[in-house]
């Protein structure tokens, strides 16, 4: 039986326009389950609603309609429930420039009550390779560092839960791994937003596709990719001459497209059924050394999605 810490409700949010009769509907009955322990990652491009969910999860807004239960507690009725349990992350928001590293990690430490904040603090700050920099003005970090206290200020708390909005947003490869490596090692409930489908496709196992405020689709990223892809597109390797047997893969009705490879052939496949007749082709030629299937990426099931 699964346990399911977060469950959204018919979540709607339909922001009111000064003048005009009719709102901007930013969440569309959003309804999604997410189990203890796992990194969900909610995709979409800007504008799809993505902030306005983790907003409303974290009780910094309130739905037009619906609702959400986080731990067994709604959201409505009883936010400071969910204030204890929850870390929130806003790409570099929620942290301030004018005053230093640590300064901001003190003041949030006794907004909720950490009284041995001075070790915790440095403890955090030296996994985040930032304990150097505790005593500088935020304003003189760069981008990937004040990713990281945002981190160490969501962390410091210790949540059960973290919302994660965007955490790797302008940061460069180097750091984008990172900060990966490091969610990655944490082992709680994570509910990650990203337009970013490298990150969510190295964290996350299950996925919601999210667009004008709908959720277009949810699953498993490997569930997904076989139910969107279309066609089977095939790497064959081998050594030796490849006219003979590229001529029999064009003369075949059951294969689609044939096409030249640095190291062979790429061949398409119209039915995963059709994988036996290819065999039996390939079985013909000694020279074959690798067969690989293509997998179809998030960014192209996102767009078959919203085609």
């Amino acid at each position: 039986m699964t346990n399911n810490i977060i469950e959204t409700y018919e979540l709607t949010k339909i922001y009111k326009l000064k003048g005009k009769k009719e709102g901007i509907k930013a969440l569309n009955s959003v309804n999604l389950k997410i189990e203890e322990g796992e990194i969900f990652g909610l995709l979409g491009p800007n504008g799809a609603g993505k902030t306005t969910l983790v907003s409303i999860l974290s009780t910094l807004l309130h739905p037009s309609s619906g609702y959400a239960v986080i731990d067994g507690h709604n959201i409505l009725k009883k936010p400071m429930e969910i204030k204890k349990r929850i870390g929130l992350m806003m790409g570099s928001n929620l942290i301030y420039h004018t005053i230093t590293g640590y300064d901001n990690l003190k003041f949030f430490c006794k907004i909720y009550g950490i009284y041995d904040y001075r070790k915790k603090i440095y403890e955090i700050a030296k996994d985040f390779n930032l304990e150097n920099w505790l005593d500088q003005y935020v304003e003189s970090y760069s981008l990937g560092m004040k990713i990281k206290l945002c981190l160490c200020r969501s962390l410091i708390t210790d949540p059960k839960i973290l919302f994660l909005d965007e955490p790797t947003l302008g940061l460069d490869v180097a750091n984008r791994l990172y900060v990966i490596d490091k969610l990655r090692e944490l082992n709680k409930t994570i509910l990650l937003t990203s337009h970013n489908m490298n990150v969510v496709e190295k964290l996350c196992k299950r996925i919601a596709f999210l667009n004008h405020g709908k959720v277009l689709k949810v699953g498993k990223q490997d569930e997904l990719k076989r139910f969107m892809q279309s066609e089977i597109i095939i790497e064959i390797e081998f050594s030796g001459n490849k006219t003979q047997i590229k001529d029999e893969f064009s003369r075949s009705d059951f294969i689609k497209e044939v096409n030249d490879s640095k190291k062979g052939l790429i061949i398409t496949l119209d039915k995963r059924n059709d994988y036996q007749n290819l065999l039996s082709i390939l079985s013909k030629y000694p020279g074959i050394q690798k067969i690989h299937e293509q997998e179809i990426s998030l960014e192209n099931l996102f767009v078959n999605l919203i085609d």
